[in-house]
């Protein structure tokens, strides 16, 4: 045993702090993404999905983000997109993990289904990438676009973020 051993406990207070969200990543049968337009930040368009909850697994919570955030089951089986790692920032001082699941192509008639929670999103929208990248910062865009090359190649995607946007 190494002189520098500690106590489970005393270890973990010595790593850094992160949280951690799920999401999906959805679209249409055309593959346009799908995103919800946040209702706190107009300008800020989302995957359903948010922050893990105490004894919650990623799986899980993507589920029951994208239940709450759309009132739909948007996928039954996780098969992960992307990985987005965030580093501290002043609106946010802790990491940030996010994984990102596929949430299948929606119908139209599923579409037609979502309904918003309007404390959470004030529009939901269907897309091409081309036409969403007139409406997203670089950053945010750059991840939706690697997140649906993720998708059409099969192969995750790793993000990582070190400025905001």
């Amino acid at each position: 045993m190494s002189d520098n051993w500690l106590p489970p406990a005393e270890y973990v207070a010595t790593l850094p702090k992160a949280t951690l969200y799920a999401c999906f990543f959805v679209t249409d049968e055309d593959d346009r993404p799908i995103q919800l337009r946040a209702a706190r930040d107009p300008g800020l368009w989302q995957w359903p999905g948010g922050n893990m909850d105490a004894g919650e697994t990623p799986w899980d919570c993507a589920v029951r983000e994208g239940l709450e955030e759309t009132g739909l089951l948007l996928a039954a089986v996780p098969r992960l997109l992307g990985v987005h790692f965030l580093t501290e920032r002043a609106d946010w001082p802790a990491l940030k993990v996010g994984l990102v699941f596929d949430g299948g192509r929606l119908t139209s008639a599923q579409i037609g289904r979502i309904v918003l929670d309007p404390g959470e999103h004030s529009e939901a929208a269907v897309r091409s990438l081309q036409e969403w990248q007139k409406d997203m910062s670089p950053g945010s865009f750059d991840r939706l676009a690697a997140v649906a090359e993720a998708r059409r190649t099969g192969a995750a995607c790793y993000l990582q973020q070190t400025d905001p946007g």
